[in-house]
């Protein structure tokens, strides 16, 4: 079983442990980008108090992937500390593919999620009080936070 590591610029670091098992091909998919060093210097770009975190948009907005998406691996469910990968909307992707590289964090229980089906990659087994914390930060209209939250370094060990 994998872990990934994310440092967040002065706020700490959070572990998280992969689903290989669960979601290989989106696990393969993550991996692959880290070891690219795709996330280093990337942003949260949501931020949601009660809901999730969400990072890993070359853009940094929300907007941005790679031009390809992974298919649907929904065995998981979202609990708190939950990492699953974000995917455009059903109308747009009935498959329920998952993004490329953005990916989220719950910041509690949330069934709500595992009914519309999204694929849940991992969780966060230590560093829970940094998301917390990140999860206060002030954000504008976009739930975007004022202060951008880099992910300074990304590891897998």
């Amino acid at each position: 079983m994998g872990c990934l590591n994310i440092e967040f610029q002065d706020l700490g670091k959070v572990r998280i442990e992969l689903f290989a098992q669960d979601a290989p091909k989106n696990v393969t998919n993550v991996e692959g980008l880290v070891r690219k060093g795709f996330y280093d210097g990337l942003t949260i770009h949501r931020v949601i108090p009660g809901f999730v975190i969400q990072g890993g948009d070359p853009k940094g907005n929300g907007t941005g992937g790679l031009n390809y998406t992974v298919p649907a691996e929904i065995r998981r469910k979202h609990t708190r500390g939950a990492v699953a990968m974000a995917r455009t909307g059903d109308s747009a992707n009935p498959k329920k593919e998952s993004s490329s590289c953005q990916f989220y964090i719950c910041l509690k229980d949330l069934p709500n999620l595992d009914a519309a089906g999204y694929t849940v990659i991992g969780q966060v087994t230590e560093g829970m009080p940094v998301v917390d914390k990140i999860a206060q930060a002030p954000t504008n209209a976009h739930d975007r936070p004022l202060k951008p939250v880099v992910m300074t370094k990304v590891t897998l060990d």
